[in-house]
């Protein structure tokens, strides 16, 4: 694989010092007064120059920023490895990307843009995740809860397994059954409620909350507990609860809100050296909480900043980061994500991996909050730096080799611009 890092960073200078985006918003408001103040605040002309001089380097970076990031995706389209991409970067409350590149349609002219819908695939966990912890700190729920005594039909094993099996266990991947037990039945578009009544046909391979192993149907279980303890579909929890007040317009949840919707960015497979286009399939649309959600860059960038917090009469950040709590810890076994720079260790919280980021050289450790998705030949990866106050997401209309890296790369171009 080529080093589209080496490539584009290589090109970059850096135009001004590094200043993040929040120190403009600190510049700023130091020199005026707020909406609610009773006195005036004189604003010296140093002030004022530091206003000036702070709007300028921070209008520098994000030109910079969009440079790079059109090098390092034209060298990827030129090169065959992508036919579109749709990139998200936020930073604290400050969406500094929402964009795309690269074509919807191999064969066509329109070009990616913010607004370009792809399927999101298991990103859609992450949602769910977060739900779940809204729903838990408001007391319909706790991750201790059986998951008998919200669907009496599921049975995992004998009773006494059964009875083991919690609600945690199905968001964090821990419940004891194989690898992607039932996903055929997910991709069936049999409906979860008559799947969760099927897992007697399992048997687990571990006694729960002993061993990771990844799912989509146990997964999907848990919007039949919601719905069971909410009286609403997942859908609408999802839709009143976040994409409505964060103003995400582009979401759907349905394929026939998909094919209706005009900037779509079709799914490609590779076809000798290049591409070709295929149909977008009606699937996972029965397990929407583990592969069913359409989104946009710009949808995504407006997650990314709820998520970091800055959303908070959305949800506070305490409930959201409940999402984020190690449950599990995933051993080594050479995935991607693992061979990434820095990797220290892995675990999955509730619809999320948490990684745990070291360098050689430093005793300090950092996080990642992130998750990769893959659906109708769509291929996603999302990654948020908590401790930096920064979020990534990438859209690839294509099984691209290029999502195992494109998160570090895209990490570096980013670090090299604001924080270097």
């Amino acid at each position: 694989m080529r080093c589209y890092k080496c490539i584009v960073v290589g090109k970059i200078k850096i135009l001004v010092g590094a200043l993040l985006a929040v120190t403009l918003l600190v510049f700023i408001v130091k020199g005026t007064a707020t909406e609610t103040s009773t006195e005036t605040v004189k604003i010296s002309e140093k002030e004022m120059v530091i206003d000036k001089e702070a709007v300028k380097r921070y209008k520098a970076q994000k030109d910079q920023l969009r440079r790079a990031l059109q090098a390092y995706f034209k060298q990827a389209v030129v090169s065959g490895d992508i036919v579109g991409a749709g990139i998200s970067i936020v930073k604290g409350d400050s969406i500094l990307i929402a964009d795309g590149f690269g074509k919807r349609n191999v064969t066509e002219k329109a070009k990616v843009d913010g607004e370009t819908i792809f399927r999101l695939g298991s990103l859609s966990k992450g949602f769910a995740g977060v739900l779940a912890a809204n729903l838990q700190a408001e007391g319909k729920f706790d991750w201790n809860d059986r998951v008998i005594d919200y669907i009496p039909e599921f049975k995992l094993g004998d009773s006494l397994n059964t009875n083991k099996v919690k609600i945690g266990h199905i968001l964090s991947h821990s419940s004891g059954t194989a690898y992607h037990s039932f996903t055929n039945l997910v991709e069936a578009n049999i409906p979860v409620a008559r799947i969760a009544g099927r897992f007697h046909e399992v048997t687990p391979q571990s006694a729960p909350g002993i061993q990771y192993s990844y799912q989509n149907a146990m997964f999907a279980l848990i919007q039949e507990i919601m719905l069971n303890t909410t009286g609403k579909d997942v859908k609408t929890s999802l839709q009143n609860r976040f994409f409505t007040p964060l103003k995400m317009h582009t979401v759907s949840m349905n394929h026939d809100d998909l094919i209706a919707s005009k900037n779509v960015a079709m799914p490609h497979v590779r076809s000798g050296k290049g591409w070709r286009s295929r149909p977008l399939k009606n699937k996972y649309y029965n397990a929407v909480v583990a592969g069913g959600i359409n989104a946009s860059s710009l949808d995504m960038a407006k997650w990314m900043r709820f998520l970091l917090g800055h959303r908070p009469e959305v949800a506070k950040s305490k409930t959201i980061k409940k999402a984020f709590e190690p449950f599990i810890q995933i051993d080594y076994n050479n995935k991607y994500y693992q061979r990434w720079p820095e990797h220290k260790q892995s675990h999955y919280g509730l619809g999320w991996r948490i990684h745990t980021l070291q360098k050689n050289d430093s005793a300090a450790t950092r996080t990642m909050w992130h998750h990769g998705g893959s659906v109708n030949n769509y291929r996603n990866e999302i990654a948020v730096y908590p401790e930096a106050d920064l979020g990534i997401c990438v859209l690839l209309n294509g099984n691209s080799r290029l999502a195992q890296t494109v998160i570090p790369d895209v990490r570096a171009i980013v670090s090299d611009i604001y924080e270097n």
